[in-house]
């Protein structure tokens, strides 16, 4: 974690952006739009199955490539990325072209596609440039890229779902609706303006005004964590919520993130790590922290919801803390934020804490695993005693 830029450091970033935060928002996405804007994914398991094994095939590929300095596996990832990437943007913006129900949900998700296609472009042309060795045609590739995927692509999908799935799942009273009209929209206008000017930036002015749209992008997303750690202190339902403490360590990270951002623009406040623990707030203290507090809800009550709804099924179906019990979920959000902490602190001194910091993210990664199995072992078996309950009455 000495630098950005080193190939182990890339390879591990892409690993986690693309093969775990984009596969799992990529499904949450199939998943929730026939009920968020009432639009169907048609032939969903074909499609799934195409951008699945696309995106695993690229993200491998992609990862050993830079590892191994491999300029023709790369050439492979980027063919495997570019397909399963564009299939996945464009079959999901004609399926939302579709809906009749614009909702601030629905819009933040088309806002969210929108985004993914810009950082599939800017990162596909990083790609090309290091697999062909092309020299860029902007340098500032390399800050935009990572800038719409994670305030454009990440951050904009985050918005859409919170304004649903915050006060359904976690008790609250809803965002106001000056919020969900226009934060989404005024993100990617001003992520936009950001880009226009980071690319053609060099001089005092253009300085200034990218100071200008930095606290603005910063400023929106603190806005946003500011109101929704507001809206779960004030909820209605005091019960101990795993999933909403997660999301109260994601929203914290979402403003230190934005604050060690901004702070970079300032050269009396720059620091050479600050790049690397800017990454660590931003993926693993706010994305992965809202993704893994989703999984511990959601996933236990679809699988609730798909006994429920089978009619081979008999008996009492388990309701969803059997399937996901209190203290599996906290023990997974212990190890989380000791392994938080750990990454906070390789950022920062790396010869000290990287190889702590990679055992204790890895020990919390497996717990995820270990936990998400878990739940889909208990629906196979719950089914399949079902079914043996069945035939053996049927004789």
């Amino acid at each position: 974690m000495a630098s950005r830029w080193s190939p182990a450091t890339l390879a591990a970033v892409h690993l986690l952006t693309l093969g775990y935060m984009a596969m799992v928002m990529a499904g949450a996405m199939i998943q929730m739009l026939p009920v968020l804007a009432g639009t169907p994914v048609p032939r969903p398991r074909l499609f799934a199955g195409i951008v699945h094994v696309a995106l695993v095939l690229g993200v491998l590929l992609f990862a050993g490539g830079l590892l191994f300095e491999s300029p023709n596996i790369l050439k492979l990832a980027i063919t495997m990325l570019g397909i399963g990437l564009t299939v996945f943007v464009v079959v999901m913006l004609v399926v939302l072209s579709r809906t009749g129900n614009w909702t601030d949900t629905a819009i933040a998700m088309a806002l969210a596609l929108v985004a993914l296609g810009a950082t599939m472009v800017l990162g596909l042309t990083l790609a090309v440039s290091r697999a062909w060795g092309l020299a860029l045609p902007n340098l500032s590739l390399a800050d935009l890229h990572p800038a719409w995927g994670l305030m454009g692509w990440t951050g904009l999908l985050l918005a859409g779902v919170a304004y649903h799935i915050v006060p359904m799942f976690q008790m609250t009273a809803n965002y106001p609706q000056w919020l969900v009209r226009r934060l989404s929209p005024a993100i990617l206008l001003i992520l936009l303006a950001w880009s226009f000017v980071k690319w053609h930036g060099t001089g005092a002015v253009w300085q200034g005004m990218g100071l200008l749209f930095t606290c603005m992008l910063g400023g929106a997303y603190c806005l946003l964590a500011g109101i929704t750690l507001n809206l779960q202190r004030r909820r209605r339902r005091r019960l101990p919520d795993v999933t909403l403490e997660y999301w109260r360590v994601g929203m914290v990270s979402v403003v230190l993130a934005a604050l060690v951002w901004i702070s970079q623009q300032f050269s009396v406040l720059n620091f050479p790590q600050s790049g690397v623990l800017l990454g660590v707030l931003a993926i693993f203290g706010a994305a992965l922290s809202f993704i893994n507090g989703m999984l511990c809800k959601i996933v236990p009550f679809l699988v609730w919801f798909h006994l429920q709804s089978r009619s081979d099924v008999k008996g009492e179906v388990p309701n969803v803390k059997a399937l996901l019990p209190e203290k599996a979920q906290r023990q997974q959000l212990r190890l989380h934020l000791v392994a938080l902490a750990a990454c906070a602190a390789a950022a920062l001194w790396p010869t000290v804490f990287s190889y702590p910091a990679a055992l204790c993210f890895g020990l919390a990664s497996c717990s995820v695993l270990w936990n998400m199995v878990g739940v889909v072992g208990r629906y196979r078996n719950h089914a399949n005693g079902s079914k043996l309950a069945s035939r053996s009455v049927g004789t």
